[in-house]
C-alpha cells in the first residue's frame, strides 16, 4: 500500500473527489434493504469518507384502488442500487459482501466500471419528475386495442379514442351491433389486449 493511500485513508482529505458511480445488483425488490445493510456496514467500518450517496431509483405511480387514486412507488430499475464510492479493494469487499447484493454491473469482476455523471442525472430527473407530476401506473396509447373487464361492456373489445390522465379515464370506440360507439371508462375498468 503506498504512502500516498495511506494518507487518504487517515485524512480522508484527497479521497471524496475520487468518488465515482457504480451500479449494484441487488435481489429484486430487496433495494431499500441493500441501501440499509450497506450504510450500516460503511458506518461500521468508517469508511464515510469513501462513500457519497446511495440511490434506490424509484418514481411515484399513480393507481386507482378501489375507486380512489393512491401514490404509490415504483423501482424503475428493479434490482439496481446506485453507489457512489471510491473503488479499491476495501470498499469493493464491504459492497460485494453485503448481505442481498449479487455484485457490480459492468467492468472486470473486481474492477467494475463506473457510470458517468450524466446517466446518474437522468436517473435523478426521472425520480424527480415522479414526485412532481406522478405517472399512472399503466400508460394507455390512442389507437391501442383494450379490453372491457366490468362494467355494462364486460369482455368487449375496442380502440382507445382518447386517454385523460386528470381524470384517470379513457374513451374507448366499442362495436355494439356492428357500429362503433365511443364508451367513457376508468383506468380500473380496461386491459390492454
Amino acid at each position: 500500500m503506498s504512502e500516498h493511500a495511506a494518507t487518504d485513508a487517515n485524512t480522508g482529505a484527497a479521497a471524496p473527489s475520487g468518488l465515482r458511480w457504480y451500479v449494484v445488483h441487488a435481489y429484486s425488490g430487496m433495494e431499500k434493504a441493500v441501501e440499509r445493510n450497506l450504510r450500516e456496514r460503511i458506518d461500521r467500518a468508517g469508511m464515510q469518507a469513501k462513500f457519497g450517496r446511495i440511490l434506490v431509483p424509484t418514481e411515484e405511480v399513480v393507481e386507482l384502488k378501489n375507486g380512489k387514486k393512491a401514490v404509490t412507488e415504483r423501482r424503475f430499475f428493479p434490482g439496481y442500487v446506485l453507489v457512489e464510492m471510491l473503488m479499491d479493494d476495501e470498499t469493493w469487499h464491504l459492497v460485494k459482501h453485503t448481505s442481498k447484493v449479487t455484485g457490480f454491473v459492468g467492468g472486470a469482476r473486481n474492477r467494475p466500471a463506473p457510470i458517468s455523471e450524466a446517466e446518474v442525472m437522468k436517473i435523478v430527473n426521472q425520480m424527480q419528475e415522479g414526485i412532481e407530476k406522478p405517472r399512472p401506473k399503466v400508460e394507455w396509447v390512442v389507437g391501442e386495442l383494450v379490453r372491457v373487464k366490468e362494467g355494462p361492456f364486460t369482455d368487449f373489445n375496442g380502440a382507445i379514442e382518447e386517454v385523460n390522465y386528470e381524470k384517470s379515464k379513457v374513451r374507448v370506440s366499442v362495436t355494439i351491433f356492428g357500429r362503433a360507439t365511443p364508451v367513457e371508462l376508468d383506468f380500473s375498468q380496461v386491459e390492454k389486449v
